[in-house]
């Protein structure tokens, strides 16, 4: 990567989080209903340890970072596969490791897989390796989640028990539940700046649908979590998710600002909520979390 497509990135990278309200601490003059929230366990469902062509952090320098900011527990993708197979397979303590099938093998595929037939061929031959929960993070919008490679996807999650990532906006979100209504969907990024109302109609509409917090803006303000998100919070405890959305080499760099952020806000929050935000629904969709060499 050349030192002005480095310098674009960090830019784009700021400007969005300018844009979503995740700089600086926005809540720093605000009561702090939960100081526990600053040292709690964090789970990381939206985890991408991309090898294209090599990983930016070595794999101990990986597990050092999810140690050294107390994440106990990831959902794993990359893109190839590669890198989820390395962290499944990373020997000595670690975080746990809940592995999601990944359909792209290039960064391109991001715009047509959904389209592509070889995207069944990689699902059938990267299954059997027999720890997969998931299927995605995949890229989906509007009504190209009504063509067949889609279809076939989610049935064969159905068929597997299996969960769908889905990076989409609302009208593919109906698609996927369309085909198929008990589908268990993990919103990631909960479409970016869809109001909370919207948001809130979305999971009373979908008992299987769970919202991930990446990149979502509107959630704090000058004066912590705003009244509108406390009050979405409190209404669905078990319907959220955090993430660090490890897209970039910018964002391992800043991963401990990341989930700092997150432990700012969730200490705006009452306990029961901040726990179950954090760690406790993960433990609900994948868990338990394993004993052994798994911290807990």
């Amino acid at each position: 990567m050349t030192a002005a497509l480095r310098v674009r990135r960090t830019a784009l990278a700021t400007l969005v989080m300018l844009a979503t309200g995740l700089t600086s601490p926005a809540h720093a003059q605000s009561p702090v209903q939960n100081p526990a929230a600053m040292t709690m366990p964090i789970f990381d469902a939206h985890l991408h340890y991309n090898w294209e062509p090599t990983a930016h952090f070595p794999l101990d320098k990986v597990l050092k970072t999810f140690a050294d900011n107390n994440v106990r527990g990831i959902l794993a993708t990359s893109r190839p596969n590669a890198g989820t197979h390395a962290l499944v397979a990373a020997p000595g303590p670690k975080p746990w490791v809940v592995p999601f099938l990944r359909p792209y093998r290039i960064r391109a595929d991001i715009g047509t897989w959904y389209g592509d037939r070889q995207t069944m061929k990689l699902i059938e031959e990267e299954f059997p390796r027999g720890y997969y929960k998931g299927i995605g993070e995949f890229h989906l919008h509007g009504f190209a989640a009504k063509s067949d490679v889609v279809r076939d996807v989610v049935l064969f999650a159905k068929k597997h028990k299996l969960m769908l990532h889905a990076h989409s906006d609302v009208v593919a979100i109906e698609e996927l539940f369309a085909v198929d209504p008990q589908a268990r969907i993990i919103w990631a990024h909960t479409g970016f700046t869809e109001p909370a109302d919207k948001v809130a109609e979305m999971l009373q509409r979908y008992p299987g649908l769970t919202a991930e917090l990446s990149y979502r803006g509107g959630i704090t303000g000058a004066s912590g979590v705003t009244a509108e998100w406390k009050r979405l919070f409190q209404r669905y405890p078990d319907r959220f998710l955090l993430g660090s959305d490890t897209w970039i080499n910018e964002r391992w760099d800043e991963y401990p600002n990341i989930i700092g952020q997150y432990r700012e806000w969730l200490a705006d929050l009452p306990p029961a909520v901040a726990e179950q935000i954090a760690w406790k629904n993960a433990e609900r969709l994948f868990g338990p979390a394993p004993t052994g060499n798994t911290k807990p």
